[in-house]
C-alpha cells in the first residue's frame, strides 16, 4: 500500500505532454516542482524543457526518478503501452510510488490496469480524469474526478491544487472514469444543441455572435455556450481546444458503459452520431468547432 509522505517538493513525472498535459506540466513547473517528462512526440516537450523540465527517454526512466507519476494520454491503448510496455512504468514502479492517470479511458480497463500494476510492482493507481478543457488546464481551474484509495488521493491533493479548483473523490477505482463519462455525455449533447441553436439564429436573421451574451446567466447558459458559442458563430477553429475524435471516443465509451449497466442513453447516441458524421468528413483530428458544419447547407 502506498504510504509515502509528501516532502515540500517531491519529484514528479509527467507522461503525455499534449493538448492538456503540456499546460498542466507547465503549471507544476511554475509551482516549483522538479518534473521528469516523456512524450511519444519529442517536439512537444521542447517548450517544457525550456521552462525547467527534465527529459527522460522512456516511461520507465520517468518512473524511476519520480515519487508521483502523472499521465495524460489519448486512449486506453496508449495507457496500456506506456504503463505495461517494454519500457513502461511497471518496469521501475514500486509500492513507494503512485500513478495518477488524468486520461479518459473506460472504467473497466482502469480497474484491470490498476489491479495489474499493483500485482506486478506494488504501485497504486488513481484514476483522475479532468474536466475544464485547455482553458482550465492553462488557468489551473480544472475539475478532477478521482477514483481510488482515499489515502492515496489525499497524498496528491497539495500537488494537484495547482491544477484544479477542486478534486472530488468519487469512490473506488474506476469511479473517476465513470464520472468523466457522465460529464462527457452532458458536454457532447450540449455542444450539439449549441451548434443547432447557432444555426437557427443565423437562418432566422439574428446575429448569432451575440447569442452567448444574450443567454448569459439564464437557464440556457453554460460554460460550453460561453466558450464555443462564439467559435461556432465565427467558424473559429483555432486555437485547438478539443479534438473531434476525443469527444467521440468518450461518448462511445459512455454508450458502452450504458450497455453494460442497462442504462438507456438516447442523447449520447444522438451526439455520437453527430460527431461520427463530422469525423467521417475528415475532421477527426480537428477542433470540435467543426461540428457546426453539419448544420450548414450548400448555400451557406
Amino acid at each position: 500500500m502506498f504510504k509515502a509522505k509528501i516532502t515540500a517538493k517531491p519529484k514528479l513525472g509527467f507522461l503525455g505532454t499534449g493538448l492538456m498535459g503540456s499546460p498542466m506540466t507547465l503549471r507544476l513547473l511554475d509551482a516549483g516542482y522538479n518534473i521528469y517528462i516523456w512524450n511519444r512526440t519529442a517536439e512537444k516537450i521542447i517548450s517544457l524543457l525550456e521552462n525547467g523540465a527534465t527529459a527522460a527517454d522512456s516511461p520507465a526512466a520517468v518512473a524511476i526518478e519520480s515519487e508521483f507519476v502523472f499521465m495524460c494520454l489519448t486512449d486506453a491503448n496508449a495507457v496500456e503501452q506506456v504503463v505495461f510496455g517494454d519500457k513502461g512504468v511497471v518496469k521501475t514502479g514500486s509500492e513507494k510510488k503512485l500513478l495518477v492517470d488524468f486520461s479518459s479511458i473506460p472504467p473497466n480497463l482502469t480497474r484491470a490496469f490498476s489491479m495489474r500494476l499493483e500485482s506486478e510492482c506494488g504501485m497504486s493507481w488513481i484514476d483522475a480524469p479532468v474536466s475544464g478543457g485547455v482553458k482550465g488546464a492553462e488557468e489551473g481551474t480544472l475539475a478532477i474526478l478521482a477514483g481510488g484509495k482515499l489515502e492515496a488521493i489525499e497524498q496528491i491533493r497539495p500537488i494537484v491544487s495547482n491544477l484544479c479548483n477542486r478534486m472530488t473523490h468519487m469512490g473506488h477505482t474506476g469511479a473517476g472514469q465513470v464520472t468523466k463519462l457522465c460529464n462527457q455525455v452532458i458536454v457532447a449533447s450540449n455542444l450539439v444543441t449549441i451548434a443547432e441553436a447557432i444555426s437557427l439564429a443565423e437562418r432566422s436573421g439574428v446575429d448569432a455572435t451575440k447569442l452567448h451574451e444574450a443567454l448569459a446567466g439564464g437557464f440556457g447558459d453554460s460554460l460550453p455556450l460561453q466558450i464555443f458559442g462564439p467559435r461556432f458563430a465565427e467558424r473559429k477553429v483555432k486555437p485547438l481546444l478539443g479534438h473531434i475524435y476525443t469527444m467521440l471516443k468518450d461518448v462511445d465509451n459512455a454508450r458502452e458503459l450504458g450497455r453494460e449497466t442497462n442504462t438507456p442513453l438516447p442523447m449520447a447516441g444522438l451526439a455520437a452520431e453527430m460527431f461520427r458524421q463530422v469525423s467521417s468528413q475528415g475532421y477527426a483530428q480537428e477542433d470540435v468547432t467543426h461540428l457546426i458544419r453539419l448544420f450548414e447547407s450548400e448555400e451557406d
